[in-house]
């Protein structure tokens, strides 16, 4: 019967000597069997494991260390800034633009709140052509018009994009579904076309595009104020920074030296003449000659600047400040003032008017072939001699009168407050002083070129005793307390001629406002007035003169005996065989001088001594 071993396993205990002795008897007796040594390239592909994890471990700390590095102290500051400005929203209300008025507080432009009106079709409740016919007294449109509309698209139909508030609370009375209301502001112009060659428009971006509101937009748009936001973790926007004060809106208003009165006067005399002569164009401008403040300045056609895209992009140009044109007549008094100045001349001289003088290769005629025989220098203002002109010319070095010319601002940009000013137009020095022809046609106002504002201004100085001013709009800001806080810097007037000479030049242009004078239609009972009447030649674009195209003008001085005020009136390409300065221009002048009398409450004139 065999023996049965137990399943489980016992341990003797030894002593350690034991352990010892039998440990050593099993290794020495069969070690070779036991224990093999590891392979020469076993070992050396494990030395090259490790070496290539500690290297692996070693460059990637290396990495992170600089990346750490780079982000925290290198880039540090530039990444903070950059989680602060996604953190942070600037915000930048609405400021209105200051409003613009005139010389007697009438508001000429103002921000206003206004209604953008949207028809969603596919919302209404009740029939496209029942809402269409309850729009129609408000929106003053035809109701088959807007139908149209209604069936066109289903919804985003904008109706009427700048709606007065007054009209906007009408269409929310009707509680009609599919109609929207948005509110914005925009640019209001109260007056319409009255004052647009001056005031000018702003676009949809609410930036100045003509006039004032373009050449003084600093002045017209408040300081605009930024408030901080920050955002929190779940995007709410909380006020972080305001300034002091916010929001800052002030009272101030742009006040002009336009009269509203006068303008309306001017504009309404000037268009009847255009109308009535089936003219291209006309001016009017009148200026204070003492500091060059304007009173009015129209021009024809215009365009109303609450609905400038309807217009010809050609009218938001002011053509009395921005085009040029050869003043003719008009300009032999400031000829006869530069004579007078440097002693070529005295007031009594006569010269013989024999209706033709020869210059060079040229022969100068009269206007319509006249002779006026001896005449003295009142006489050569007052029939508009041209041969009398020449002679007085002629006895100037033609080196000194080009230095007058370039001293009065001829071949210079004018300095205005107005925008789009360009240069006026002279001949080089040599070749006007080796041609004799253009000192002889510039004696009568032909030979170069100027904008009527500069006629003005040079006018002026006969008017205020010698002195160059500044013509201007811009009188300065003005609060609700009628104080002003800014006036605009001015140059300094420069003195042409001297008291005495312009007083005599005036003397003589009233012998042209008088039953014998061209420009007798501008007489007014019990006012002495002085003046000029001026038919030149339009000057074509490829040279010479457009055959049967005229300007005709006629610029004035009043009152005579204390002179201040000077009114220029001009009519582009009248039509009609009595179309000249006098016939036409002076009738205007006329009409506007009587306003401003009104306005600016002038007494009657003294008796002439």
């Amino acid at each position: 019967m065999q023996k049965k071993f137990s399943s489980k396993i016992k341990f003797r205990n030894l002593r350690s000597s034991e352990f010892k002795t039998s440990l050593r008897n099993r290794t020495t007796g069969n070690s070779q069997d036991n224990f093999m040594p590891a392979a020469p390239e076993q070992t050396s592909n494990i030395k090259a494991r490790l070496f290539t994890v500690w290297g692996v471990l070693i460059t990637a700390g290396i990495g992170l260390g600089f990346n750490l590095y780079n982000l925290q102290i290198v880039r540090g500051p530039k990444l903070t800034q950059q989680a602060r400005s996604q953190q942070m929203v600037n915000l930048r209300p609405y400021m209105p633009r200051r409003q613009v008025v005139d010389r007697q507080k009438n508001v000429l432009a103002i921000d206003q709140q206004v209604y953008t009106l949207y028809a969603h079709p596919k919302q209404f409740t009740q029939s496209r052509q029942k809402v269409a016919e309850l729009l129609v007294p408000i929106l003053d449109k035809d109701a088959s018009e807007l139908e149209k509309k209604f069936t066109a698209r289903n919804s985003g139909i904008i109706l009427n994009s700048a709606l007065p508030e007054q009209l906007a609370d009408r269409v929310s009375a009707l509680s009609l579904n599919g109609l929207e209301l948005r509110q914005k502001y925009a640019r209001f112009y109260p007056q319409q076309d009255l004052v647009s060659e001056v005031v000018g428009y702003v676009n949809l971006d609410r930036r100045g595009q003509a006039g004032i509101e373009y050449s003084q937009e600093k002045l017209l748009e408040r300081s605009v104020q930024t408030v901080r936001l920050s955002r929190t973790g779940n995007g709410t926007l909380m006020p972080d920074y305001a300034p002091e004060g916010f929001p800052n809106t002030d009272d101030m208003r742009l006040q002009l030296t336009i009269d509203s009165r006068l303008q309306r006067a001017a504009r309404f005399a000037l268009k009847k003449q255009i109308e009535r002569y089936s003219a291209k164009r006309g001016a009017v401008i009148v200026m204070d000659a003492y500091d060059g403040s304007l009173l009015a300045m129209v021009t024809q056609p215009t365009y109303n600047p609450n609905d400038y895209s309807k217009s010809d992009i050609s009218l938001f140009k002011n053509w009395a400040v921005a085009d040029l044109y050869e003043p003719g007549s008009t300009f032999k008094p400031l000829n006869v003032a530069i004579a007078l100045e440097n002693g070529v001349i005295k007031p009594d001289d006569t010269f013989n008017d024999s209706g033709t003088i020869q210059v060079s290769d040229r022969t100068i005629k009269n206007a319509e072939n006249k002779r006026y025989g001896r005449i003295n220098i009142a006489q050569i203002l007052q029939n508009s001699s041209n041969i009398g002109m020449v002679q007085i010319i002629q006895r100037l070095r033609p080196s000194i009168y080009y230095g007058w010319l370039e001293r009065m601002g001829l071949g210079q940009k004018l300095d205005t407050d107005l925008p789009s000013s360009v240069t006026s137009q002279l001949k080089s020095q040599e070749e006007f002083i080796n041609t004799p022809i253009e000192a002889a046609t510039t004696s009568f106002g032909q030979g170069f070129s100027l904008t009527p504002l500069q006629l003005v201004q040079m006018t002026g100085a006969l008017a205020n005793g010698g002195k160059l001013v500044t013509p201007h709009v811009v009188k300065g800001l003005l609060d609700s307390k009628e104080q002003m806080h800014y006036s605009p810097t001015l140059s300094e007037p420069r003195q042409l001629f001297s008291p005495i000479t312009t007083q005599k030049v005036v003397e003589m242009m009233e012998t042209v406002v008088s039953e014998k004078g061209t420009g007798k239609k501008a007489m007014i009972p019990g006012y002495r007035i002085a003046g000029k009447t001026g038919t030149s030649q339009k000057a074509s674009s490829s040279g010479g003169y457009q055959a049967n195209a005229r300007i005709t003008s006629f610029i004035s001085i009043l009152p005579a005996e204390a002179p201040r005020y000077v009114v220029l009136a001009i009519v582009d390409e009248p039509k009609g065989e009595n179309a000249y300065g006098g016939t036409v221009a002076a009738p205007i002048a006329k009409s506007v001088m009587e306003a401003l009398i009104t306005t600016e409450q002038i007494p009657p004139s003294t008796s002439r001594q």
